[in-house]
């Protein structure tokens, strides 16, 4: 499946071998004199991310130094698929199970490329050899997880629209013989989901609800909710074009929910998966919702339209609550929901927000295991207030501005009872610069430590 780690040495495989700084002299002391003098004259040094290339008695690439921070780094050896010589190497070096599996990942992580509008670079990626004690089904849930990811961001509004969204959710449930239900259009009114229409009807692309489940229904139920507005204008309350030009990613949420669905169907989980999708586009026409609207939910709840850019929570609330009608044991939502998250916490950590103390522990906690990580932020009931409105049950912004993340929280945290361990993501699902394994584009975050909990509780 993953084409750039194979199954056997060969007889032209290239040897590894990652070093540290720490541990370079060591590593040279062992080497005959001709090889340490070479390593000193073209000056490595082990720095993370470089590497030698040390020639045999043809002069061809006999063996390869690669630095490194430490052996076990997940990011370690990502660079390398797309900077090494085409070719086949192997790691030589002890790895334990957990090293290992890092390392094979890496390096699927960083043999990604996005080509479907432009041919693919002729240079291809190295090859590396299984190693030994790497567990391959965990490196290939996470590394196909991720390319979904990616390739769903990744695709312009033109092409990944609510319609291609939907089809993307039925290709996975065909691939794993799930059962999907595709919600459109009037529909939407006739089955209570009024508040996915209201955003999503000025489109000419038509809103829809995707309702994917599989698994036994005797077992544990998990369900997945994410965002999928597939580009957002900002509707009347409209954006500049600076804040626009990103909004083909902003149905990352709904990228993440496929992808973390597709992790648990792989691993073949002992659970009652649910992933629900609300796709729409938020633009402009004379058929948009406008400021002050009152808008009925699925809860039954009413909501005074704000500001019609804060349109992501007002889809999800349609789905929060058909998601706890059925009181999951656990309910995760990843959206692309607000700019105070990016300002708060930036780039690279989701906002994590949640009614139940341990879910964000667990969630915490593995982040940090599986270096995937994300920081919480408090559900602050006393802000609640500011979403009062004298017309409606609820308004979906605050006037005043402050903590626009918890605030989305709190407005999605109406929508789900107390009694349902609930988690909110708020991801940015974007690179915005290139770095080792994680290309410019579209990124899973918060994804795999979210299948780490999930796998631990259920698994």
């Amino acid at each position: 499946m993953l084409a750039t780690l194979l199954a056997v040495d060969g007889p032209d495989t290239v040897a590894l071998t990652p070093v540290t700084k720490a541990g370079l002299a060591d590593w040279l002391t062992a080497q005959s004199p001709a090889v340490a003098s070479w390593v000193k004259a073209v000056g490595f040094t082990g720095e993370a991310g470089s590497t030698v290339f040390l020639p045999g008695p043809d002069g061809a690439v006999a063996h390869v130094l690669a630095g490194v921070s430490a052996i076990d780094d997940l990011w370690a050896f990502a660079g390398l698929p797309a900077t090494l010589p085409a070719g086949s190497y192997r790691i030589d070096a002890a790895l334990d199970a957990r090293a290992a599996t890092r390392a094979a990942l890496g390096w699927a992580l960083g043999s990604y490329r996005f080509t479907r509008y432009r041919k693919a670079p002729e240079k291809g990626f190295a090859n590396l050899v299984w190693p030994a004690e790497a567990d391959r089904g965990e490196v290939e849930r996470a590394a196909t997880a991720t390319w979904l990811v990616r390739d769903l961001v990744n695709t312009p509004a033109c092409d990944m629209g609510p319609a291609e969204l939907a089809q993307a959710a039925q290709d996975l449930a065909a691939e794993f013989d799930a059962a999907v239900e595709v919600i459109v259009g009037q529909d939407l009114l006739d089955r209570d989901y009024p508040a996915v229409h209201a955003v999503g009807r000025a489109s000419p692309r038509e809103p829809r609800l995707v309702d994917l489940r599989w698994g036994n229904p005797e077992h544990p139920k998990v369900t997945v909710v994410g965002k999928g507005v597939c580009f957002d204008t900002g509707g009347l309350d409209l954006k500049p074009s600076s804040g626009m030009l990103m909004m083909k990613k902003d149905m990352g949420g709904a990228a993440h929910a496929l992808a973390l669905g597709r992790m648990i169907m792989m691993a073949g989980l002992p659970v009652r998966l649910r992933v629900l999708v609300p796709a729409v586009e938020n633009v402009v026409s004379g058929d948009s919702f406008k400021p002050l609207d009152v808008l009925r939910t699925r809860k039954g709840l009413t909501v005074e339209v704000g500001n019609t850019d804060a349109e992501g929570r007002l889809i999800l609330c349609d789905a929060l609550a058909e998601a706890d009608s059925e009181k999951p044991e656990l309910l995760i939502d990843f959206a692309t929901l607000t700019g105070a998250a990016r300002v708060a916490l930036g780039p690279d950590l989701p906002a994590l927000m949640s009614n139940d103390d341990t879910l964000a522990n667990d969630l915490t906690e593995a982040g940090t295991a599986v270096d995937d990580p994300m920081w919480r932020l408090p559900l602050w009931a006393p802000y609640r207030k500011g979403l009062d409105s004298k017309v409606a049950d609820i308004n979906n912004v605050t006037t005043n501005g402050f903590a626009g993340a918890i605030t989305a929280g709190l407005f999605l945290q109406e929508f789900v009872s107390k009694g349902t361990p609930w988690a909110h993501l708020d991801t940015y699902a974007w690179n915005g610069s290139a770095r080792p394994g994680r290309p410019e584009g579209g990124e899973a975050l918060g994804l795999r430590a979210a299948y780490a909990v999930i796998a631990k509780r259920f698994g």
